[in-house]
């Protein structure tokens, strides 16, 4: 996880230069210190196209860990960008998840004047409008092995994989897994992915999933808050084994999810602390000690494989696969009716918001747990551009916030919302605000499909 940094100046390049993106098959182109395995309802491991999420095994996720410290400690004491022991670590994932049967591509990227690496792992089958997709960075800081941050998220990603593999799950959505380099440099790694997407392929993204440090020595039980979906799936799973959670923040926005979140891509994840202090009340509900910070060794040379709660780790390892199982093999949704403003609607520099209107009608009921929202928003720097949807009696659900780094042009790509409080006749309305100066742009269309 990065340390938190101050906004890219607008100065920033607002084109990225075309690359040709390494596209994969599948798409267009409770002690805290204790080792034990803490008591769950749990399946045994998914006999071939059944749906229930197996229990990821710890001592596999150990290995891997202790893979990644065996490359650590041979290249110089850590796996940062730029360094031999990234691209080892690389190596090593990629091998495990080519013997798997994953379709895997390294994607290449420069920063701070070094090559980086993303390894994209996509699994056969599912569809490939419908993708899900779960990731980690990879990288350590240049000044430890980076055990906890985050081989402990990159080894629970990898071993949920290889269990879609053993499992030879058969999901309704397409699911891709994925490694990033250079996050500790600024979310470097998957802003480049998100960044070259291609506006199609964002949308096909139905959400993505973050795990940056989940084994810390002291650890929380944290839930990204973003995505309604995907942080009641894991918020249920921590329910029913009698854990509670909290809403993450520490982080927010300084791992990878925040690249995709800031396109409109739903995000959620889970997280374990860093460098903030457990409270009394934390201590009493998750066990471990009150006074001193969630890991210790955060972003330190003592972040080794001996710096591991071996519960939290097991239990986000679960907590993904059941999110993965839960999610990926859903019922695919039928065709909806859908609705569409094509007018466009000049959006001023720098001023008061637009909004774009258009009607509901011939419905019953309320409208759905899912609406899909798409978006075509033509504008100079998207990330000047606050997004909501209005529901007919004025309720507001954001889509987008502003964001000074998110530098690209457009905001092209679809959103899902859970409106099923609101009728579902009447006036909806796009309501957009541009909130920095120096660009411009206009709403071309967009609609609704119910």
């Amino acid at each position: 996880m990065t340390h938190p940094r101050s906004s890219l100046p607008r100065t920033t390049s607002r084109c990225t230069a075309a690359v040709a993106l390494v596209a994969a098959a599948g798409l267009l182109a409770a002690s805290p210190a204790s080792s034990a395995t803490p008591d769950r309802p749990r399946a045994a491991a998914a006999d071939a196209g059944t749906l229930a999420p197996p229990d990821i095994p710890i001592s596999n996720v150990k290995a891997h860990l202790t893979q990644f410290q065996s490359i650590a400690t041979a290249n110089g004491g850590n796996r940062a960008h730029g360094r031999t022991g990234y691209k080892a670590s690389i190596d090593y994932v990629k091998a495990k998840l080519d013997a798997a049967g994953f379709t895997t591509s390294v994607q290449q990227f420069t920063s701070s004047g070094s090559t980086g690496y993303n390894l994209i792992a996509d699994w056969p089958g599912g569809d490939p409008d419908q993708v899900l997709m779960a990731g980690a960075h990879l990288d350590s800081v240049s000044s430890g092995a980076g055990i906890n941050d985050n081989a402990s998220g990159s080894a629970a990603v990898l071993e949920t994989a290889l269990a879609v593999s053993r499992a030879q799950l058969q999901p309704t959505k397409h699911l891709r897994f994925a490694w990033w380099g250079a996050e500790e440099l600024g979310l470097v790694g998957s802003r480049y992915y998100v960044n070259n997407l291609t506006a199609d392929d964002r949308a096909r993204v139905s959400g993505y999933i973050n795990l940056d440090m989940v084994g810390s020595p002291n650890p929380g039980y944290f839930v990204y808050d973003d995505d309604p979906a995907i942080e009641k799936v894991f918020k249920d799973w921590y329910a029913g084994i009698g854990i509670p959670t909290e809403t993450e923040t520490e982080g927010d926005g300084r791992s990878d999810h925040a690249s995709f979140k800031n396109v409109g891509i739903p995000v959620g994840g889970l997280f374990t602390g860093a460098s903030r202090t457990k409270t009394a009340a934390q201590a009493a509900k998750w066990g471990g000690t009150s006074g001193q910070t969630f890991d210790r060794c955060y972003h330190s040379s003592c972040d080794t494989s001996t710096n591991i709660s071996d519960t939290a780790l097991d239990r986000n390892s679960d907590a993904l696969a059941h999110a993965i199982w839960t999610l990926g093999t859903t019922e695919p949704l039928p065709p909806g009716e859908s609705y569409e403003n094509t007018t466009d609607v000049a959006i001023p520099d720098n001023a008061a918001a637009v909004t774009s209107a258009l009607t509901v009608s011939g419905r019953t009921g309320n409208a759905p747990t899912a609406l899909r929202v798409g978006v075509d928003i033509k504008h100079t720097w998207r990330g000047d551009l606050v997004v909501d949807l209005l529901a007919p009696d004025g309720t507001a659900y954001r889509l987008k916030n502003s964001s000074s780094s998110d530098s690209a042009d457009n905001v092209i790509t679809a959103y899902t919302v859970d409106t099923s409080a609101e009728t579902a006749n009447g006036a909806w309305q796009l309501r957009v605000q541009d909130v920095a100066s120096q660009d411009t742009g206009y709403i071309d269309s967009w609609k609704l499909t119910f």
